[in-house]
Protein backbone atom coordinates (compact mmCIF):
# COMPACT_ATOMS: atom_id res chain seq x y z
CA UNK A 1 0.00 0.00 0.00
CA UNK A 2 1.70 3.23 -1.36
CA UNK A 3 2.20 5.65 1.91
CA UNK A 4 0.68 8.69 2.21
CA UNK A 5 2.41 11.89 2.95
CA UNK A 6 0.29 13.65 5.61
CA UNK A 7 1.40 15.91 8.76
CA UNK A 8 1.46 13.30 12.19
CA UNK A 9 -0.41 14.62 15.15
CA UNK A 10 1.43 14.35 18.32
CA UNK A 11 0.13 12.87 21.46
CA UNK A 12 3.56 13.13 23.85
CA UNK A 13 5.17 16.11 22.90
CA UNK A 14 8.73 16.58 24.10
CA UNK A 15 12.29 18.37 24.02
CA UNK A 16 13.65 17.82 20.55
CA UNK A 17 16.71 17.09 22.06
CA UNK A 18 15.26 14.22 24.46
CA UNK A 19 13.32 12.62 21.24
CA UNK A 20 17.27 11.42 20.38
CA UNK A 21 17.54 9.92 23.61
CA UNK A 22 13.97 7.79 23.63
CA UNK A 23 15.34 6.35 20.29
CA UNK A 24 18.97 5.09 22.04
CA UNK A 25 17.20 3.40 24.52
CA UNK A 26 15.27 1.17 22.07
CA UNK A 27 18.24 0.66 20.02
CA UNK A 28 21.73 2.06 20.49
CA UNK A 29 23.53 0.64 17.49
CA UNK A 30 20.69 1.59 14.84
CA UNK A 31 22.01 4.18 12.73
CA UNK A 32 20.85 7.71 13.26
CA UNK A 33 23.00 9.89 11.32
CA UNK A 34 25.56 9.88 8.37
CA UNK A 35 27.27 11.99 6.04
CA UNK A 36 30.28 11.54 3.86
CA UNK A 37 32.18 8.23 5.20
CA UNK A 38 30.90 9.77 8.90
CA UNK A 39 27.92 6.92 10.44
CA UNK A 40 27.03 7.98 13.96
CA UNK A 41 24.51 5.47 15.77
CA UNK A 42 22.13 6.55 17.99
CA UNK A 43 23.96 5.94 20.97
CA UNK A 44 27.37 7.58 19.30
CA UNK A 45 24.96 10.70 18.60
CA UNK A 46 22.92 11.17 21.72
CA UNK A 47 26.15 11.29 23.84
CA UNK A 48 27.87 13.42 21.10
CA UNK A 49 24.86 15.97 21.83
CA UNK A 50 25.10 16.13 24.92
CA UNK A 51 28.30 16.63 25.46
CA UNK A 52 28.70 19.55 22.60
CA UNK A 53 25.18 21.04 24.78
CA UNK A 54 27.73 21.31 27.80
CA UNK A 55 30.51 22.71 25.78
CA UNK A 56 27.44 25.40 24.52
CA UNK A 57 26.64 26.09 27.92
CA UNK A 58 30.68 26.66 28.94
CA UNK A 59 30.90 29.28 26.41
CA UNK A 60 27.74 31.18 27.83
CA UNK A 61 25.17 29.59 25.63
CA UNK A 62 21.46 29.98 28.10
CA UNK A 63 18.04 29.04 27.51
CA UNK A 64 16.35 32.14 24.81
CA UNK A 65 19.68 32.53 23.36
CA UNK A 66 20.23 32.13 19.12
CA UNK A 67 23.24 30.42 18.28
CA UNK A 68 24.31 30.84 14.48
CA UNK A 69 25.61 27.09 12.85
CA UNK A 70 27.64 28.54 9.83
CA UNK A 71 29.32 25.49 8.83
CA UNK A 72 29.39 22.97 5.46
CA UNK A 73 27.06 20.03 5.81
CA UNK A 74 28.37 17.48 8.23
CA UNK A 75 27.22 15.30 11.02
CA UNK A 76 28.53 18.31 13.53
CA UNK A 77 25.69 20.73 12.00
CA UNK A 78 22.68 18.70 13.17
CA UNK A 79 24.96 17.59 16.51
CA UNK A 80 24.79 21.51 17.41
CA UNK A 81 21.72 21.78 16.57
CA UNK A 82 19.97 19.20 18.85
CA UNK A 83 22.66 20.32 21.55
CA UNK A 84 20.89 24.27 21.27
CA UNK A 85 17.45 22.32 21.46
CA UNK A 86 18.83 20.51 24.41
CA UNK A 87 19.80 24.02 26.67
CA UNK A 88 16.52 25.43 25.10
CA UNK A 89 18.21 27.49 22.68
CA UNK A 90 17.24 28.13 19.25
CA UNK A 91 19.23 27.29 16.31
CA UNK A 92 19.91 29.80 13.24
CA UNK A 93 21.48 27.93 10.29
CA UNK A 94 23.88 30.50 8.26
CA UNK A 95 24.76 29.88 5.19
CA UNK A 96 28.80 29.37 5.56
CA UNK A 97 29.22 30.61 2.15
CA UNK A 98 28.04 34.11 2.94
CA UNK A 99 30.17 36.67 2.16
CA UNK A 100 31.61 38.60 5.28
CA UNK A 101 29.30 41.88 4.84
CA UNK A 102 26.22 40.30 4.39
CA UNK A 103 27.20 37.30 7.18
CA UNK A 104 27.84 40.48 9.40
CA UNK A 105 24.82 41.92 8.62
CA UNK A 106 22.79 38.49 9.26
CA UNK A 107 24.13 38.49 12.70
CA UNK A 108 23.95 42.04 13.19
CA UNK A 109 19.86 41.49 13.35
CA UNK A 110 20.30 38.22 15.14
CA UNK A 111 22.43 38.96 17.89
CA UNK A 112 23.05 35.42 18.39
CA UNK A 113 24.96 34.57 21.44
CA UNK A 114 27.70 32.25 19.91
CA UNK A 115 28.46 31.35 16.31
CA UNK A 116 29.68 28.30 15.55
CA UNK A 117 31.68 28.35 12.10
CA UNK A 118 34.91 28.81 10.16
CA UNK A 119 37.18 31.87 9.55
CA UNK A 120 34.69 33.75 7.20
CA UNK A 121 32.49 33.72 10.51
CA UNK A 122 35.66 35.15 12.71
CA UNK A 123 36.13 37.80 10.06
CA UNK A 124 32.38 39.87 11.02
CA UNK A 125 33.43 40.32 14.64
CA UNK A 126 31.22 38.03 16.41
CA UNK A 127 32.49 35.90 19.15
CA UNK A 128 33.01 31.92 17.43
CA UNK A 129 34.28 28.92 18.34
CA UNK A 130 35.23 25.97 15.75
CA UNK A 131 33.07 22.66 15.87
CA UNK A 132 35.82 21.11 17.15
CA UNK A 133 35.70 23.94 20.00
CA UNK A 134 32.37 23.00 21.49
CA UNK A 135 33.55 19.11 21.51
CA UNK A 136 35.06 17.24 23.97
CA UNK A 137 34.84 14.08 25.07
CA UNK A 138 35.94 14.33 28.66
CA UNK A 139 32.52 15.69 28.86
CA UNK A 140 29.68 14.00 30.64
CA UNK A 141 27.19 12.31 28.39
CA UNK A 142 24.58 12.23 30.50
CA UNK A 143 20.97 13.64 29.92
CA UNK A 144 20.68 17.12 30.55
CA UNK A 145 17.74 18.60 32.79
CA UNK A 146 14.96 18.75 29.70
CA UNK A 147 14.52 22.68 28.28
CA UNK A 148 12.04 23.70 25.38
CA UNK A 149 13.23 26.21 23.18
CA UNK A 150 10.74 28.90 22.60
CA UNK A 151 11.34 28.90 19.27
CA UNK A 152 12.21 25.61 17.38
CA UNK A 153 14.70 27.80 14.44
CA UNK A 154 16.08 31.31 13.07
CA UNK A 155 16.56 31.30 9.20
CA UNK A 156 18.02 33.88 7.88
CA UNK A 157 16.83 35.10 4.31
CA UNK A 158 16.68 37.84 1.60
CA UNK A 159 20.12 38.29 1.56
CA UNK A 160 20.07 38.50 -2.61
CA UNK A 161 17.61 41.43 -2.41
CA UNK A 162 20.32 43.03 -0.14
CA UNK A 163 18.33 43.44 2.77
CA UNK A 164 18.47 40.43 4.82
CA UNK A 165 16.14 39.25 7.51
CA UNK A 166 15.37 37.03 10.07
CA UNK A 167 12.55 34.53 10.04
CA UNK A 168 11.89 33.55 13.41
CA UNK A 169 9.74 30.66 14.01
CA UNK A 170 7.22 31.02 16.77
CA UNK A 171 6.89 26.73 16.29
CA UNK A 172 8.33 25.65 20.05
CA UNK A 173 11.34 22.73 20.04
CA UNK A 174 9.15 20.26 20.96
CA UNK A 175 8.11 16.78 18.94
CA UNK A 176 6.81 13.46 20.02
CA UNK A 177 8.91 10.53 19.08
CA UNK A 178 6.23 8.02 18.41
CA UNK A 179 4.51 10.89 15.75
CA UNK A 180 6.42 10.71 12.36
CA UNK A 181 5.56 13.04 9.64
CA UNK A 182 5.00 13.83 6.09
CA UNK A 183 5.21 9.71 5.11
CA UNK A 184 8.65 8.71 7.04
CA UNK A 185 8.87 5.88 9.17
CA UNK A 186 10.50 4.37 12.04
CA UNK A 187 13.54 3.41 10.97
CA UNK A 188 13.29 4.39 7.58
CA UNK A 189 16.37 6.21 5.82
CA UNK A 190 15.83 9.59 4.88
CA UNK A 191 18.11 11.05 2.12
CA UNK A 192 18.68 15.04 1.87
CA UNK A 193 21.44 15.95 -0.50
CA UNK A 194 20.40 19.68 0.17
CA UNK A 195 22.33 22.47 1.89
CA UNK A 196 20.97 22.50 5.70
CA UNK A 197 21.59 26.06 5.84
CA UNK A 198 17.95 26.21 3.73
CA UNK A 199 14.83 25.82 5.65
CA UNK A 200 13.49 22.71 4.06
CA UNK A 201 16.44 20.27 4.33
CA UNK A 202 17.16 21.33 8.14
CA UNK A 203 13.33 21.25 9.09
CA UNK A 204 12.98 18.03 7.24
CA UNK A 205 16.45 16.47 8.63
CA UNK A 206 15.17 17.17 12.31
CA UNK A 207 12.16 16.07 11.53
CA UNK A 208 13.68 12.27 10.07
CA UNK A 209 16.06 12.23 13.18
CA UNK A 210 13.54 12.87 16.11
CA UNK A 211 11.19 10.31 14.27
CA UNK A 212 14.18 7.62 15.33
CA UNK A 213 14.76 7.64 11.06
CA UNK A 214 18.39 7.47 9.70
CA UNK A 215 19.11 11.06 8.05
CA UNK A 216 21.54 10.92 5.62
CA UNK A 217 23.27 13.93 4.16
CA UNK A 218 25.89 14.76 1.60
CA UNK A 219 28.77 17.38 1.72
CA UNK A 220 27.42 18.92 -1.24
CA UNK A 221 24.53 17.73 -3.87
CA UNK A 222 25.74 15.40 -6.61
CA UNK A 223 23.21 13.65 -9.10
CA UNK A 224 25.18 10.50 -9.32
CA UNK A 225 26.09 10.31 -5.67
CA UNK A 226 22.12 10.82 -4.71
CA UNK A 227 21.44 7.67 -5.93
CA UNK A 228 24.19 5.59 -5.11
CA UNK A 229 23.20 6.67 -1.25
CA UNK A 230 19.64 5.62 -2.18
CA UNK A 231 20.66 2.10 -3.14
CA UNK A 232 23.32 1.48 -0.10
CA UNK A 233 21.06 3.06 2.72
CA UNK A 234 17.35 1.54 1.14
CA UNK A 235 16.59 4.94 1.05
CA UNK A 236 12.79 5.01 1.57
CA UNK A 237 12.68 9.09 1.71
CA UNK A 238 14.35 11.31 -0.61
CA UNK A 239 14.10 14.91 -0.47
CA UNK A 240 14.75 16.99 -3.58
CA UNK A 241 14.39 20.41 -5.52
CA UNK A 242 13.70 20.89 -9.22
CA UNK A 243 17.25 21.72 -9.81
CA UNK A 244 18.41 18.25 -8.07
CA UNK A 245 15.84 16.74 -10.14
CA UNK A 246 16.67 18.32 -13.58
CA UNK A 247 20.18 17.39 -12.85
CA UNK A 248 19.35 13.50 -12.29
CA UNK A 249 17.33 13.19 -15.05
CA UNK A 250 20.24 14.48 -16.95
CA UNK A 251 22.64 11.74 -16.36
CA UNK A 252 20.45 9.55 -18.39
CA UNK A 253 18.30 6.27 -18.75
CA UNK A 254 21.58 4.32 -18.51
CA UNK A 255 23.31 5.99 -15.61
CA UNK A 256 19.97 5.57 -13.91
CA UNK A 257 19.43 2.22 -14.41
CA UNK A 258 22.72 1.09 -12.60
CA UNK A 259 21.02 1.90 -9.00
CA UNK A 260 18.42 0.02 -7.47
CA UNK A 261 15.92 2.42 -6.04
CA UNK A 262 13.57 0.14 -4.96
CA UNK A 263 13.27 0.71 -1.56
CA UNK A 264 11.86 4.59 -2.61
CA UNK A 265 8.41 5.26 -0.62
CA UNK A 266 8.12 9.06 -0.83
CA UNK A 267 10.28 11.58 -2.85
CA UNK A 268 9.15 14.98 -1.89
CA UNK A 269 10.36 17.95 -3.71
CA UNK A 270 9.56 21.79 -2.52
CA UNK A 271 11.01 25.03 -2.98
CA UNK A 272 10.00 26.19 -6.36
CA UNK A 273 7.22 25.23 -9.18
CA UNK A 274 7.86 22.13 -10.89
CA UNK A 275 8.47 22.05 -14.89
CA UNK A 276 5.63 19.85 -16.32
CA UNK A 277 8.00 18.01 -18.72
CA UNK A 278 10.16 16.99 -15.93
CA UNK A 279 7.66 15.99 -13.26
CA UNK A 280 5.86 13.74 -15.71
CA UNK A 281 8.76 11.81 -16.00
CA UNK A 282 9.92 11.22 -12.59
CA UNK A 283 6.53 9.81 -12.25
CA UNK A 284 6.58 8.18 -15.39
CA UNK A 285 10.41 6.66 -13.97
CA UNK A 286 8.80 6.19 -9.86
CA UNK A 287 5.84 5.99 -10.32
CA UNK A 288 2.94 8.40 -9.28
CA UNK A 289 2.53 7.39 -5.86
CA UNK A 290 6.40 7.96 -4.79
CA UNK A 291 5.70 11.39 -6.27
CA UNK A 292 4.96 14.22 -3.92
CA UNK A 293 5.08 17.89 -3.84
CA UNK A 294 4.88 20.65 -1.09
CA UNK A 295 4.55 24.52 -1.45
CA UNK A 296 5.03 26.60 1.50
CA UNK A 297 8.05 29.12 3.18
CA UNK A 298 9.99 29.56 5.67
CA UNK A 299 7.30 31.88 7.76
CA UNK A 300 4.86 28.58 7.61
CA UNK A 301 1.21 30.99 6.78
CA UNK A 302 0.45 28.52 4.52
CA UNK A 303 1.11 25.35 2.81
CA UNK A 304 -0.22 23.24 0.17
CA UNK A 305 0.03 19.49 -0.75
CA UNK A 306 -0.40 16.96 -3.56
CA UNK A 307 0.52 13.70 -5.02
CA UNK A 308 1.61 12.31 -7.68
CA UNK A 309 -1.69 10.77 -8.76
CA UNK A 310 -3.83 13.88 -7.78
CA UNK A 311 -1.47 15.85 -9.79
CA UNK A 312 -1.89 14.08 -13.25
CA UNK A 313 -5.71 15.02 -13.23
CA UNK A 314 -4.14 18.94 -12.58
CA UNK A 315 -1.21 19.17 -14.05
CA UNK A 316 1.50 22.21 -12.96
CA UNK A 317 -1.13 22.57 -9.81
CA UNK A 318 1.21 22.53 -6.04
CA UNK A 319 -1.76 21.48 -4.20
CA UNK A 320 -4.97 22.48 -2.79
CA UNK A 321 -4.66 24.32 0.91
CA UNK A 322 -5.34 23.48 4.06
CA UNK A 323 -9.61 24.38 4.76
CA UNK A 324 -8.61 26.42 8.02
CA UNK A 325 -6.45 28.75 6.19
CA UNK A 326 -7.85 31.39 3.59
CA UNK A 327 -6.54 32.55 0.40
CA UNK A 328 -6.77 35.30 -2.14
CA UNK A 329 -5.37 37.34 -5.48
CA UNK A 330 -4.35 40.68 -5.76
CA UNK A 331 -4.10 42.76 -8.32
CA UNK A 332 -1.47 45.67 -9.10
CA UNK A 333 -3.96 47.86 -8.13
CA UNK A 334 -4.69 46.41 -4.56
CA UNK A 335 -8.00 45.10 -5.47
CA UNK A 336 -8.61 41.59 -5.84
CA UNK A 337 -8.41 39.85 -9.26
CA UNK A 338 -11.20 37.74 -10.96
CA UNK A 339 -11.13 34.25 -10.57
CA UNK A 340 -8.94 32.32 -12.46
CA UNK A 341 -6.89 35.22 -12.93
CA UNK A 342 -3.21 35.84 -11.98
CA UNK A 343 -2.48 37.88 -9.20
CA UNK A 344 0.13 38.27 -5.62
CA UNK A 345 -0.93 35.14 -3.24
CA UNK A 346 -2.11 36.63 0.07
CA UNK A 347 -2.46 33.93 2.93
CA UNK A 348 -4.58 34.24 6.23
CA UNK A 349 -3.49 31.66 8.61
CA UNK A 350 -5.89 30.14 11.52
CA UNK A 351 -3.83 32.16 14.21
CA UNK A 352 -4.34 35.69 12.28
CA UNK A 353 -1.43 37.46 11.23
CA UNK A 354 1.94 37.26 12.81
CA UNK A 355 0.98 33.70 14.76
CA UNK A 356 3.60 31.51 13.00
CA UNK A 357 6.69 33.64 12.85
CA UNK A 358 7.80 37.32 13.44
CA UNK A 359 11.07 39.05 11.26
CA UNK A 360 14.17 40.33 12.43
CA UNK A 361 14.80 43.12 10.03
CA UNK A 362 11.83 43.33 7.69
CA UNK A 363 7.97 44.26 7.84
CA UNK A 364 6.02 41.26 6.84
CA UNK A 365 4.76 42.11 3.30
CA UNK A 366 1.21 42.18 4.43
CA UNK A 367 -2.22 43.59 3.12
CA UNK A 368 -4.11 44.51 6.31
CA UNK A 369 -4.20 41.26 7.85
CA UNK A 370 -3.37 39.00 4.83
CA UNK A 371 0.07 38.22 3.84
CA UNK A 372 2.19 36.97 1.18
CA UNK A 373 5.28 35.05 0.60
CA UNK A 374 6.04 37.25 -2.88
CA UNK A 375 4.26 34.63 -5.34
CA UNK A 376 2.18 35.14 -8.03
CA UNK A 377 -0.43 32.73 -9.26
CA UNK A 378 -4.43 31.79 -9.76
CA UNK A 379 -6.56 28.89 -8.60
CA UNK A 380 -8.57 27.18 -10.52
CA UNK A 381 -12.43 26.01 -10.60
CA UNK A 382 -11.33 22.83 -8.21
CA UNK A 383 -9.30 25.13 -5.84
CA UNK A 384 -6.29 24.16 -6.72
CA UNK A 385 -3.11 26.49 -6.40
CA UNK A 386 -0.90 27.31 -9.56
CA UNK A 387 2.26 29.17 -9.32
CA UNK A 388 3.82 31.57 -11.86
CA UNK A 389 6.43 33.12 -10.91
CA UNK A 390 7.85 35.23 -7.53
CA UNK A 391 6.64 39.24 -8.05
CA UNK A 392 9.67 40.52 -7.77
CA UNK A 393 11.26 38.50 -11.44
CA UNK A 394 8.29 39.39 -13.32
CA UNK A 395 9.63 41.33 -16.87
CA UNK A 396 7.63 43.66 -18.44
CA UNK A 397 8.54 44.01 -21.68
CA UNK A 398 6.62 46.36 -24.18
CA UNK A 399 3.95 45.84 -21.34
CA UNK A 400 3.27 42.79 -21.45
CA UNK A 401 3.93 40.66 -17.95
CA UNK A 402 6.51 37.83 -18.91
CA UNK A 403 7.24 35.21 -16.11
CA UNK A 404 10.61 33.89 -16.32
CA UNK A 405 9.98 30.36 -14.82
CA UNK A 406 7.64 29.63 -17.77
CA UNK A 407 11.01 30.34 -20.05
CA UNK A 408 13.47 28.34 -17.36
CA UNK A 409 10.84 25.03 -17.65
CA UNK A 410 11.70 25.29 -22.08
CA UNK A 411 15.07 25.87 -21.99
CA UNK A 412 15.71 22.91 -18.88
CA UNK A 413 13.67 20.85 -21.18
CA UNK A 414 16.67 21.21 -24.18
CA UNK A 415 19.28 18.48 -24.27
CA UNK A 416 22.43 19.34 -22.93
CA UNK A 417 20.83 22.20 -20.53
CA UNK A 418 21.85 21.79 -16.83
CA UNK A 419 20.17 24.98 -15.41
CA UNK A 420 18.73 28.29 -17.13
CA UNK A 421 18.01 31.58 -15.47
CA UNK A 422 15.95 34.12 -17.31
CA UNK A 423 16.22 38.07 -16.25
CA UNK A 424 15.39 41.38 -17.27
CA UNK A 425 17.43 43.63 -18.95
CA UNK A 426 17.33 47.32 -19.50
CA UNK A 427 15.78 47.90 -23.10
CA UNK A 428 15.16 51.64 -24.54
CA UNK A 429 12.47 50.76 -26.79
CA UNK A 430 10.55 47.63 -24.72
CA UNK A 431 11.40 48.66 -20.99
CA UNK A 432 13.24 44.92 -20.64
CA UNK A 433 14.32 42.92 -22.72
CA UNK A 434 13.90 38.95 -21.60
CA UNK A 435 17.65 37.55 -21.64
CA UNK A 436 18.70 33.87 -20.67
CA UNK A 437 21.82 32.39 -19.05
CA UNK A 438 21.84 29.13 -19.81
CA UNK A 439 24.25 26.77 -18.22
CA UNK A 440 26.13 23.93 -19.79
CA UNK A 441 28.67 21.09 -19.07
CA UNK A 442 32.45 22.06 -19.39
CA UNK A 443 33.02 18.89 -21.09
CA UNK A 444 30.86 18.65 -24.18
CA UNK A 445 30.15 19.98 -27.16
CA UNK A 446 29.26 23.93 -27.21
CA UNK A 447 25.19 24.13 -27.65
CA UNK A 448 23.86 24.57 -30.78
CA UNK A 449 22.05 28.27 -30.36
CA UNK A 450 20.04 28.23 -33.67
CA UNK A 451 18.62 24.39 -32.88
CA UNK A 452 17.64 25.97 -29.08
CA UNK A 453 16.39 28.80 -30.85
CA UNK A 454 13.84 26.91 -32.88
CA UNK A 455 13.25 24.35 -29.85
CA UNK A 456 12.04 27.91 -27.94
CA UNK A 457 10.26 29.05 -31.01
CA UNK A 458 7.62 26.29 -31.19
CA UNK A 459 7.14 26.46 -27.48
CA UNK A 460 7.07 29.96 -26.35
CA UNK A 461 4.96 32.57 -28.05
CA UNK A 462 6.78 35.15 -29.64
CA UNK A 463 6.96 37.94 -26.97
CA UNK A 464 8.97 35.42 -24.77
CA UNK A 465 11.31 34.64 -26.56
CA UNK A 466 14.90 35.45 -25.43
CA UNK A 467 16.50 38.23 -27.39
CA UNK A 468 20.07 37.28 -25.73
CA UNK A 469 20.89 34.09 -24.84
CA UNK A 470 24.45 33.40 -22.99
CA UNK A 471 26.50 30.32 -22.51
CA UNK A 472 28.14 29.45 -19.10
CA UNK A 473 29.81 26.89 -17.40
CA UNK A 474 29.42 28.23 -14.06
CA UNK A 475 26.82 26.78 -11.57
CA UNK A 476 23.81 29.02 -11.91
CA UNK A 477 22.11 27.72 -8.67
CA UNK A 478 22.95 26.29 -5.80
CA UNK A 479 21.69 22.73 -3.84
CA UNK A 480 18.64 24.22 -2.97
CA UNK A 481 17.70 24.95 -6.18
CA UNK A 482 17.71 28.65 -4.93
CA UNK A 483 20.27 31.78 -7.25
CA UNK A 484 21.14 35.54 -7.12
CA UNK A 485 18.98 36.16 -9.94
CA UNK A 486 19.57 40.42 -9.19
CA UNK A 487 22.81 39.85 -8.91
CA UNK A 488 23.40 38.01 -12.20
CA UNK A 489 20.86 40.76 -14.01
CA UNK A 490 23.19 43.59 -11.82
CA UNK A 491 26.45 41.84 -13.67
CA UNK A 492 25.34 41.80 -16.80
CA UNK A 493 24.25 45.96 -16.96
CA UNK A 494 27.26 46.40 -15.62
CA UNK A 495 29.39 44.62 -17.98
CA UNK A 496 26.89 46.80 -20.86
Amino acid sequence: MARVFTVGTPTRPISIARTLAVHAERDPDHPALSCGDVTLSRGELTARVNRRARALAAQGVIEGDFVAIALPNGTAFMEIAFACWALGATPAPVSHRLPTPELAAILELMKPRLVVGGEAARQTGATVVSEDEIYDPGLSADPLPERIARHVKAIPSGGSTGRPKVIVDHAPGVLDPDVPSLGMQYGDAVVIPGPLYHAAPFGFGYLAMAAGCHLVVTPRFDAEETLQLIERHRGAWLYVVPTMMHRIWALGKEVRGRYDLSSLEIVCHIAAACPVWLKENWIDWLGADTIWEGYSGTESIAATLIGGREWLTHKGSVGRLAPTTQIRFVGEDGQDVAPGEVGEIYFLPPGGKGSTYHYLGAEPRAHGEWESYGDLGYMDADGYLYLVDRRTDLIISGGANIYPAEIEAVIDAYPGVLASVVIGLPHEDLGQSVHAIVEVQADRPPLDQTALTAFLRERLVTYKLPRSVEMTTERLRDDAGKTRRSALRDARIARA
